[in-house]
């Protein structure tokens, strides 16, 4: 009998030694898969961030390209806006000399003549005297009632566009500019109505209100500021050689201006972005 058991456990001991030998072998096996695995899998990590960190240098690329187009915008904007307030300002001042129902100042041999009018009622009259009539091709003198008509219209109208109304205000220097071609504030009319485009980027037409100002009144007060912003027009519509000639033409027409000094600022801008 103990025979019998001796053989047995003779027989079955290899048999276990075989199994735990292919069990050692399985886990090795596993083991060598899993670091296989892990390899595998921290190699994909590191693509992975690799790609990320490549995505984001494109981002900051592109954030710096909109930060900068932002601030082109707001240097354009502030200057239209400055540019503009300036003038308003300008307006509002010189309209404190005259009368109560003028926006804007009217042209400079309007002004002389009603200044010479009231030099001549001066001395028996202590009140102003009223504006002068202007006078239209052919010498005819138009009615009192048709320019109180026009003086109200061209108010209204610069009261449109300070109001922050651009379309309103182009449609009425339009209408002003159609029903008074020949009244001393039709070249005002011109400006404020390309000033009215400019502003709302429209500058191709902006561009034809003030070269027609400076074609049908050269001699305008407003002949200075509509060649300057003929340059700042062409320089928007990517026409830089136009723009920079016209930029030096009012340095040179009108040195000492304002209008020079903001042409001489847009050339040295203009020469900085390009550099």
């Amino acid at each position: 009998m103990a025979g019998a058991i001796a053989s047995a456990m003779l027989f079955v001991l290899p048999v276990f030694a075989q199994d735990s030998r292919l069990s050692l072998a399985d886990r090795v096996s596993l083991l060598e898969q899993r670091a296989q695995n892990k390899d595998q899998s921290s190699a994909a990590m590191v693509n992975q961030l690799q790609q990320m960190q490549s995505q984001l240098r494109d981002m900051q690329g592109q954030i710096e390209e909109l930060q900068h187009q932002l601030q082109q915008f707001q240097d354009k904007s502030k200057d239209q806006y400055v540019d503009l307030d300036s003038r308003v300002g300008r307006l509002e001042a010189a309209g404190k000399g005259a009368a109560p129902a003028s926006a804007d100042s009217a042209p400079t041999a309007a002004g002389a003549a009603g200044a010479a009018a009231g030099a001549t009622a001066a001395a028996g009259n202590d009140a102003a005297p009223a504006a002068k009539a202007p006078v239209v091709k052919g010498g005819k003198t138009p009615p009192a009632a048709d320019n109180a008509a026009a003086q109200a219209a061209y108010d209204a109208a610069f009261k449109t566009l300070r109001g922050g109304d651009y379309v309103g205000a182009s449609r009425d220097f339009r209408k002003f500019i159609e029903q008074y071609p020949d009244h001393p504030l039709a070249s005002n009319a011109f400006y404020w109505l390309g000033e009215s485009y400019y502003v709302t980027t429209n500058y191709k037409v902006a561009l034809e209100a003030f070269q027609r100002l400076l074609n049908q009144f050269p001699q305008s007060e407003k002949a200075p500021d509509a060649l300057l912003k003929v340059g700042y027009c062409q320089y928007e519509l990517k026409q830089v050689p136009a723009a920079k000639a016209t930029l030096d033409a009012v340095i040179r027409k009108y040195p000492g201006s304002k209008a020079a000094s903001l042409a001489k600022e847009r050339l040295r801008r203009i020469q900085t972005s390009a550099g």
